[in-house]
């Protein structure tokens, strides 16, 4: 089957069980929630029970399903990111600055770095006559994409092209100064495996490139930002699917499902990849499309399907804890204020797969949305 699915595919007659679903969207709505929701059968896409099916809400984080696959079928799985050191190694030592060329990988933590430093002492390196300089040139100058001007500042991400440990410092809150941070660990984990960093202002010879050090493959950094929803390693993506530009890795996304998918920007109306963005508007037809494409995508989809939390099979508590769902759902949520999403798979008792989505804009909670799941798989 062609992993390109048109909307077509989705429409379909309204289960005769539709009123259970009907019920449960009106009593919602008459709490001042807006609903949008879904299931349909991930064989045929036949639409099984559809409320507002096609009312584009606030995604949250669910806009991360659209974000991954996108860059999981573009850039393929086994890609990588590369962040580059140059100098000017004579004999052991470094004349002038060690240089981290940054190129955008987002797990480019205290562990990797210091792999990354025993790399560089098989290469002979013993001492840096200059200091740790970070080339952020790969990245344009835009601090932040449009939507984010009402997010808590603590929850954005800075998105720099070399960023250690996620920007964030040992409290786990974003960095005051994350260059300054970033040069500072970089310079401690050298030091404490046996690279001297004297500092001095001297002439340097012509840096050649000593390593290219790469980042795990993208495979194994969509299992971390669909498991733990980590807004900044999907925007690190994003803005490298881009060349450095936000607009342009957002355009490349939503270029992807209008071929692919026949679902224009009208129905991808995204600004970022994390779902951080208020100005972002999905609809439940939208993102099962999505999620239907994914699944019976040979090449990609048992990476993407395998990167969403499944309940009751993760090695982390999770916010639902229904027995009667374990390992027969698999989802990704989304959260921000009067916003709550959850989408993905599920299992029903006989062993046939759904695939569903459901947005809430309002004062709602995860129960509301359980509730209609919970009632679909069982």
């Amino acid at each position: 089957m062609s992993w390109k699915v048109t909307a077509a595919l989705l429409l379909g007659c309204l289960s005769l069980s539709a009123q259970g679903l009907e019920a449960w969207a009106r009593r919602l709505e008459a709490r001042g929630i807006s609903v949008s929701a879904g299931l349909w059968d991930v064989q045929t896409g036949k639409a099984l029970e559809r409320f507002h099916e096609d009312t584009a809400l606030v995604p949250a984080s669910t806009t991360k399903v659209v974000s991954t696959y996108a860059l999981l079928k573009t850039l393929k799985p086994d890609s990588a990111l590369e962040t580059e050191i140059w100098g000017d190694l004579k004999d052991g030592v470094i004349q002038g600055n060690l240089i981290f060329k940054g190129g955008g990988d987002p797990l480019l933590v205290s562990e990797r770095i210091w792999l990354l430093a025993q790399a560089l002492k098989k290469q002979g390196l013993q001492r840096v006559t200059g200091s740790i300089v970070l080339d952020q040139s790969a990245f344009d100058g835009q601090r932040q994409p449009q939507g984010w001007e009402n997010t808590t500042a603590d929850t954005l991400p800075s998105v720099l092209p070399l960023s250690v440990n996620f920007n964030r410092n040992e409290a786990g809150r974003q960095a005051a100064d994350p260059e300054r941070q970033s040069r500072d660990t970089l310079q401690q984990i050298l030091q404490e495996t046996g690279i001297a960093i004297e500092g001095r202002a001297v002439p340097a010879g012509t840096p050649r490139k000593l390593l290219s050090w790469p980042s795990p493959p993208l495979r194994a950094l969509v299992m971390d930002i669909n498991k733990w929803s980590n807004n900044f390693m999907v925007e690190m993506l994003v803005r490298s699917f881009g060349g450095g530009s936000w607009p342009r890795g957002v355009k490349r996304i939503q270029d992807f499902y209008r071929t692919g998918f026949d679902l224009g920007p009208e129905a991808v109306r995204i600004t970022d990849g994390s779902g951080l963005s208020k100005d972002n508007r999905l609809s439940a037809r939208t993102l099962a499309i999505i999620l239907r494409g994914a699944y019976h995508d040979f090449d990609v989809g048992p990476e993407f399907v395998a990167s969403l939390k499944v309940i009751g099979g993760e090695p982390w508590k999770l916010r639902m804890k229904d027995p009667n769902l374990t390992r027969r759902v698999r989802v990704k949520s989304g959260h921000l204020d009067q916003v709550t999403s959850l989408c993905g798979y599920l299992q029903t008792l006989d062993g046939r797969v759904r695939v569903f989505a459901i947005l809430l804009n309002g004062p709602s909670q995860d129960e509301d949305i359980w509730e209609q799941v919970s009632r679909w798989a069982n």
